[in-house]
């Protein structure tokens, strides 16, 4: 998939920044960007890193700057493509029309991808310091410090933690279909704050540390999951086998 081909930087639309001011009367941080140093990003930017054949997809531009918010704000894939659809601030970021419908969520997890494989990953916070520097807000001469190899690294932990919490859940609420009665009795009861909505719903740990520490949580609950099932498989295997044991004595049979 390619995004479409140069464009001119287009402004925010008229009701999306009406909204927008009325709703953030004092401004807010993604407000001030846009107004400070416009779209960051344009469409030539990127051209490289796509096919020049193919058909449109949504704009790099645009997935860059969510990339970066994204980051700021430590959600996933998901949760990103829903602040994109849902939050005034980032669709006047983004100049969106207020009935936008958003893209797919999958679409970041490509263009972090092209940024990997062709090497320019720097390009994301290497634009934001140039875009600064000309709108005069960093002293041409000083030194800031860019690493955008840690924000995908970020991005690609969050979504990990999505999934593999999104895995439990499913699992979980398979099990409370099939045995209820059975799930009551061996959840602890943190399982139901854990893992009692979906995770894209919930705000993902902000520290690495405090991610280290969750991802281990819904691993040892995983644990303990496996532990307990296969606790009541062996009860169920030793039921049948007393069953039938019980079934050949009442029958007559005898047994060696």
């Amino acid at each position: 998939m390619s995004p479409p081909r140069k464009q001119s930087i287009i402004t925010v639309p008229m009701q999306t920044a009406q909204v927008a001011c009325a709703a953030f009367p004092g401004g807010s941080p993604y407000i001030l960007l846009r107004d400070q140093l416009g779209t960051v990003f344009t469409e030539a930017d990127f051209t490289d890193l796509y096919p020049d054949r193919g058909q449109p997809g949504y704009p790099a531009w645009r997935l860059a700057l969510v990339t970066l918010m994204q980051f700021r704000e430590g959600l996933s894939d998901r949760q990103a493509a829903e602040a994109a659809r849902a939050r005034i601030d980032w669709k006047y970021l983004l100049a969106l029309e207020l009935a936008d419908p958003g893209f797919d969520y999958s679409v970041l997890c490509e263009f972090r991808s092209r940024l990997l494989k062709y090497d320019a990953e720097e390009r994301l916070l290497d634009r934001v310091l140039g875009a600064a520097r000309s709108a005069g807000l960093l002293k041409e001469r000083g030194r800031q410090r860019t690493d955008s190899t840690h924000v995908l690294g970020a991005l690609r932990v969050l979504n990990r933690l999505e999934l593999i919490g999104e895995t439990m859940r499913a699992a979980l609420n398979t099990i409370a279909v099939i045995e209820p009665d059975w799930l009551r009795k061996v959840a602890p009861s943190d399982w139901y704050a854990r893992y009692g909505r979906r995770i894209e719903d919930m705000r993902l740990p902000d520290t690495e540390t405090k991610r280290d520490a969750y991802a281990v949580q819904i691993g040892a609950d995983g644990y303990g999951l496996l532990d307990a099932l296969a606790l009541q498989l062996q009860s169920l295997v030793c039921s049948e086998s007393l069953n039938h044991h019980d079934s050949e004595v009442m029958d007559g049979g005898s047994i060696d």
